[in-house]
């Protein structure tokens, strides 16, 4: 189960997500649908995303919010909930149902958000079961994020999401720490993508969090306070460019946010300094690197 400093980044990470994909769900749809689901206790984080929906009233009235809370350590949660409930505009519902994650597909079945955009957060003790990500998927409306025990990477993949990002959390100050369960996320936009990415980020910073990248346990974990250092990363993106040959800057980004742990801004600065030491070459003399620049490996 999760630490107590573990809830405390998913409960942070999981409202700034929340707060992003609410406003722009409810621009492009008149129905949107959040389901939250714990193995075992919320640590607060039904509560949270709660007040965040309250906090955009403006935006959900004239709509329809749904709100499905799992949790299988539930008992509190109608008291905890309701003061907050009650505070919420009349056009938001919220189902508090039995059961841990694995209900979820009938959750989302009797919600009626099939069509709709959805977002889900799942936090699971070890691997996750594919039912569940196929659930999360809602067609090609919904978006993912969760914490498992191990990588989650190739179920995302294989239940349609076409931008997968994940990082394994490392709580501890020793290089060599195990980390503590892997974050991954899933989703069909870009826009998504990066907001999730600033939001670790931002969350690692205040919380003294390290990220590691699942896929290669052995590499030093990544201190995202202050100014990064980003040889790895150019590293890496030099690797990909030399793999793959020219790249556009734009695919580069998506890259950088998809296989590595760095943020997108961070591909822009890598690239800059690549050309600067040579290793590659742009197609404009001069000016900010733009998403469409073609960036060539030099030989």
């Amino acid at each position: 189960m999760p630490t107590n400093r573990t809830t405390d980044f998913l409960r942070e990470l999981l409202v700034r997500q929340v707060a992003t994909w609410l406003p722009a769900a409810l621009h492009r749809s008149r129905r949107a649908t959040v389901a939250l689901a714990w193995a075992g206790a919320d640590g607060g984080g039904a509560e949270a995303v709660l007040r965040v929906v309250a906090g955009h009233a403006a935006q959900v009235r004239g709509r329809q919010v749904t709100v499905l809370v799992l949790a299988d350590d539930a008992a509190d949660l109608p008291v905890r909930l309701g003061p907050i409930e009650a505070e919420l505009p009349a056009e938001v519902t919220v189902h508090l149902l039995p059961g841990g994650p694995d209900r979820l597909p009938v959750a989302v079945k009797a919600a009626g958000a099939a069509g709709s955009p959805l977002f889900c957060f799942l936090d699971l003790p070890g691997e996750v079961p594919p039912p569940l990500l196929g659930a999360a998927t809602n067609g090609r409306t919904g978006e993912v994020l969760l914490h498992a025990g191990s990588t989650a990477r190739a179920a995302l993949v294989a239940a349609g999401f076409p931008l997968v990002a994940e990082v394994a959390l490392v709580l501890a100050a020793d290089a060599t720490a195990d980390a503590a369960g892997v974050v991954a996320f899933g989703s069909r936009s870009d826009r998504s993508l990066e907001a999730v990415r600033e939001a670790l980020w931002t969350v690692g910073a205040e919380l003294g969090v390290r990220y590691r990248d699942p896929a290669d346990p052995a590499a030093p974990p990544v201190d995202v306070a202050g100014e990064p250092a980003l040889e790895p990363l150019a590293r890496q993106l030099l690797a990909e460019l030399r793999r793959g040959g020219p790249r556009p800057v734009t695919e580069l980004r998506r890259h950088t946010l998809t296989a590595t742990v760095y943020r997108a801004a961070d591909a822009n600065q890598a690239l800059a300094d690549l050309v600067n030491t040579g290793d590659v070459r742009r197609e404009r003399d001069t000016g900010r690197l733009a998403g469409d620049e073609l960036i060539t490996p030099t030989p």
